[in-house]
């Protein structure tokens, strides 16, 4: 989950004119992150060939 603190800081960054497609973006970006983190430090990943199993319908 965002926070407001975190909010205020991607807006920060971005420039004074942007569309608001960018700013989603980002947004997701950091949220995908934020939970992530976590996950990955609790051993909570799949391995390359996992992962290529799985996505294997999309990869061809």
């Amino acid at each position: 989950m965002l926070t407001k603190q975190t909010l205020i800081q991607t807006l920060d960054k971005l420039p004074n004119s942007f569309n608001i497609d960018e700013l989603l973006d980002k947004l997701i970006f950091i949220e995908k992150v934020n939970e992530g983190l976590p996950q990955s430090l609790n051993g909570k990943t799949v391995s390359k060939k996992e992962a290529e199993k799985k996505l294997s319908k999309w990869l061809k």
